[in-house]
């Protein structure tokens, strides 16, 4: 007879492949749109955080133009802003954004008010000639390591450019191409170009808001002052008078928090007044009260009766001045009282009080 065929054969391998390959193909589906969900958060994120980043700086730069220019300029050159602050010599100071880079940094420039008339630019190089007494006075006002660079630059310059100086040009493209040169050079090396500067955080002062802002943009880390003010400086100005309240508030100058040190030393009247605060438990309580009968029992024991006490003030209270074998004559000195005792602690105290106050710095 024939065997019958089993019904409950198992399935061919390929069905089985089939299936976890669907499975896998699955499961990397949905990996894959989480990632892309994940990457579409965070660049949303990026993007908030850098706009809102682009809007304090903006507020930084509007308060750097309008209401702290000559702050700042101080602490970048006190002469230029001596000059800056003269009213006959005309100019403004404009800040703006530079930087091939998000976040960008601020830059700043003066510029002079000619109201279309030219300036005539004056340069020390021109105008000191080597036969000119005027020479050795720049030397000696500006020293031997200045006076040495601002050669060795002269000299560098000529070298690159062939024609550095008035007494090179010879030719029209000579001229043509000092002039171009005495464009790009700045006016420290006597040159005529007036370049945009970077404003670095050592020039803004930190009691600023402004500091916050840009030291925010530099290192990402956000202040605890700029956390609190941050949600009013981003919401859109509504009035003229909220833009200038947001500008106040980044150019405002905060006076840093005083803090207030307990003196190294107490007057005498007021070491008698502290009091030690805390709890104590009763067994502790217990246990200092036993300590203290036994410490006074002890103290009973050793000291001597009343009338040995007495025989002994006697003995010390009295002074010999003259004996002969038939009479003595005995001075008696008064016993130190406490009263006494205490004033001349007191003293000595407050002259050691004295002393310490007057000579702080030896200690």
């Amino acid at each position: 007879m024939k065997k019958s065929s089993n019904t409950g054969a198992p399935k061919p391998d390929s069905q089985l492949s089939e299936k976890i390959h669907k499975t896998h193909s699955a499961r990397a589906a949905k990996i894959k749109a989480r990632k892309d969900s994940a990457i579409k958060i965070q660049k949303a994120w990026f993007i908030y955080v850098d706009k809102t980043l682009f809007k304090l700086l903006k507020h930084a730069i509007c308060a750097a133009e309008y209401c702290v220019a000559h702050e700042l300029l101080k602490k970048v050159s006190p002469i230029e802003a001596a000059l800056a602050k003269d009213p006959s010599i005309k100019c403004k100071v404009r800040f703006r954004f530079c930087g091939e880079t998000f976040p960008p940094f601020i830059v700043f420039k003066i510029f002079l008010k000619n109201n279309g008339h030219g300036y005539k630019y004056f340069s020390g190089k021109d105008m000191l000639k080597p036969s000119n007494k005027a020479v050795a006075d720049s030397y000696k006002i500006m020293g031997k390591r200045t006076f040495s660079q601002q050669i060795l630059e002269d000299e560098h310059f000529s070298q690159k450019f062939k024609v550095a100086d008035r007494m090179d040009v010879v030719t029209v493209k000579d001229y043509i191409q000092y002039c171009s040169l005495m464009d790009e050079i700045p006016a420290s090396s006597g040159g005529k170009n007036n370049c945009w500067r970077r404003l670095n955080l050592k020039s803004i002062p930190k009691t600023m808001m402004m500091y916050d802002i840009v030291e925010y943009a530099e290192s990402g880390v956000i202040s605890t002052r700029l956390q609190k003010e941050k949600k009013y400086l981003l919401q859109k100005p509504q009035t003229e008078e909220m833009s200038q309240h947001q500008l106040e508030i980044v150019s405002r100058v905060r006076c840093p928090p005083i803090t207030t040190v307990a003196p190294f030393y107490q007057p005498w009247e007021e070491q008698g007044k502290i009091k030690h605060l805390g709890r104590r438990s009763k067994r502790a309580k217990k246990k200092v009260e036993k300590m203290k009968q036994a410490y006074m029992s002890a103290k009973e024991e050793k000291a001597p009766s009343k009338g040995a006490q007495a025989d002994i003030l006697q003995a010390k209270e009295k002074k010999v001045i003259f004996y002969s074998p038939s009479f003595e004559i005995v001075a008696i000195e008064e016993p130190i009282t406490d009263s006494k005792l205490d004033k001349e602690e007191r003293e000595l105290f407050a002259w050691y009080q004295d002393l310490y106050l007057k000579h702080s710095s030896l200690f």
